[in-house]
């Protein structure tokens, strides 16, 4: 199985430190040029097929981003191997993430995709889990789980991304991970629990807090804190709400689902691959 990592021609000291990350847990990895915007000026006038009611354009830098995840779906489909694995050079591994990086055996045989990282927002999986030993396991995730700093991708589902973005429309991690707008519904994705990794951006005093280059400009804010530029709800108002999000919670344990954030142990300072 491939590990690429997406990487920017003007952020060396990114891929030192992503480099530092491989080393520390035994892996090897491939670097993939990452497209970028300010070489572009060309992006923002690219025609865009914006199917969805309310979605706005792509900026420059969302479209970097797709056709550098694209970058990487080519490199996958032209290999040999069913899987391949792409990371962004911002992320964060666990100590035991070596572990199931160097083969594939552990995938589930129906998975598509399975989503290695978290990006701390609640989302639904299923209840039942496969054990995959090292303390991981997987499960079916039911709802969106934005962010694409890390995930696993078969040779199919490659090959089926790449025919999708021949018209550029949707953002990389909409499309892959959001329901509301993937091409991949009739997919089967997994989810990695806890996660495999973290985006640096994420991870508080231990952060290194490196900023986002390939989506400096990307409109999803799931991390703002709550009730940010919104008014105060009335007592009906948060009743209603209220029974909302236990009518939801209810439904989703009768279909055997939970709802919840996907957690991430951040690595000792003495940890290693294994």
């Amino acid at each position: 199985m491939k590990r690429l990592v997406i990487n920017l021609d003007r952020s060396p000291d990114r891929l030192a430190r992503v480099t530092a990350e491989f080393a520390r847990i035994g892996v090897a990895f491939e670097r993939v040029q990452a497209i970028d915007a300010r070489d572009r000026p060309e992006l923002d006038q690219l025609p865009q097929n914006v199917g969805y009611r309310n979605r706005l354009p792509l900026t420059d830098g969302e479209i970097a981003c797709l056709l550098s995840h694209r970058a990487c779906w080519a490199v996958i489909a032209q290999g040999d191997a069913r899987y391949g694995a792409i990371f962004e050079d911002d992320i964060v591994f666990a100590a035991k993430a070596g572990a199931l990086l160097r083969d594939s055996d552990w995938i589930p045989a129906d998975a598509e995709v399975v989503k290695l990282e978290s990006y701390f927002c609640k989302t639904v999986i299923r209840r039942k889990r496969i054990a995959i030993g090292h303390g991981f396991s997987t499960s079916k995730l039911d709802a969106g789980h934005i962010g694409t700093a890390g995930y696993i991708i078969s040779r199919q589902t490659a090959l089926d991304l790449i025919k999708a973005t021949e018209e550029i429309g949707i953002a990389v991690d909409d499309l892959v991970f959001n329901p509301e707008f993937s091409v991949l519904r009739g997919e089967t994705i997994y989810q990695l629990v806890p996660a495999l990794c973290a985006q640096d951006q994420f991870l508080g005093d231990r952060a290194l807090h490196l900023p986002s280059l390939l989506r400096e400009k990307r409109d999803i804010q799931c991390a703002a804190p709550a009730g940010t530029g919104k008014r105060r709800k009335t007592a009906i108002a948060r009743v209603k709400a209220e029974a909302r999000r236990i009518g939801k919670r209810i439904v989703d344990f009768g279909r055997l689902k939970r709802r919840m954030v996907i957690p991430f142990t951040y690595p000792s300072q003495n940890s290693a691959g294994s």
